[in-house]
């Protein structure tokens, strides 16, 4: 066995990788999600109408997309039933959008199908599996189940670089938290990079609350209601815009830029340099993150 391979702390940060890719800006990043909500309350609209936006490239709730092929499993539904909601939500559904009602279990040949049409279609930016029970082995609730099932899921989506949201339940009793209610074993949230939890105000109201956790997206909560064309509209959403230091930062460079073609320095230096008095917010840690 090999040596550790590793990386100091100081080539870390001066080290440009590659960032994480969105698929949904700031909201649905590549990788492996799960999307959770009782029976009925529209989970299996808003997968559907994400598929087709994403194929389309078309923004989602004020959100830019990632446009490519989207692949909705949806297994339980038949193909009559999601030809009568495409008609509900869009006028013209793309070919790069693809619907399957049957497929292979994990470990009895899911991952070699999933495998066959990520290279028939390397374009691909989004997979929906609908619903997550649908594509497990019959075994025991275990922690280690849970665990074992999502990381061939996970493993695809980081080999591939795409994003995965699996459509999934959550459980009647109420809890303080609301990821406390996603069925099954705490391993279904620490196997994925982000948790969604659908959840009605009152039965039947048209109004439900999308909130939102994960490892590459800030916390937030999105206020939602149904639309006339079945689609879930945005009413409200928690998520401070961090834009304005962003784009406060590049006119202040652009200035400097104006008055010296170069400039060397720190990112402390910089900092100090664009914004003295640190009204613009901009802090030498923020100067080496943007940059880099």
């Amino acid at each position: 066995m090999g040596l550790l391979k590793t990386v100091d702390g100081a080539a870390l940060m001066s080290q440009p990788l590659q960032p994480v890719r969105f698929v949904v800006d700031t909201l649905v990043a590549q990788g492996l999600h799960i999307l959770a909500g009782s029976p009925k309350v529209g989970k299996s609209w808003l997968a559907l109408w994400l598929a087709v936006a994403v194929a389309k490239g078309e923004r989602i709730w004020n959100l830019s997309t990632r446009q490519g092929t989207t692949l909705y499993l949806c297994l339980e539904d038949s193909v009559l039933r999601i030809q009568n909601r495409l008609f509900e939500i869009t006028e013209d559904a793309p070919d790069s959008v693809h619907f399957c009602t049957e497929c292979s279990i994990i470990g009895q040949g899911l991952e070699e199908q999933m495998e066959a049409f990520l290279s028939e279609h390397p374009d691909t930016t989004l997979v929906i599996i609908d619903t997550l029970q649908m594509i497990r082995p019959v075994h025991d609730t275990t922690y280690a189940n849970d665990y074992r099932d999502l990381s061939v899921s996970k493993r695809l989506a980081d080999k591939r670089g795409i994003a995965i949201l699996l459509i999934h339940h959550l459980r009647k009793e109420k809890a303080e938290d609301v990821f406390y209610r996603i069925s099954g074993t705490t391993a279904i949230s620490g196997a994925v990079d982000s948790s969604f939890t659908l959840v009605e105000e009152k039965r039947g109201s048209g109004r439900a609350r999308l909130t939102c956790v994960g490892r590459d997206i800030d916390y937030r909560e999105l206020e939602l209601r149904w639309g006339e064309n079945n689609v879930w509209e945005l009413v409200s959403d928690s998520r401070e815009q961090p834009e304005g230091v962003e784009i406060g930062m590049v006119s202040l460079l652009s200035d400097l830029l104006k008055e010296q073609s170069e400039w060397i320095g720190t990112p402390t230096e910089l900092s100090q340099k664009i914004d003295p008095d640190g009204r613009e917010g901009i802090t030498p840690k923020k100067v080496s993150r943007m940059i880099l």
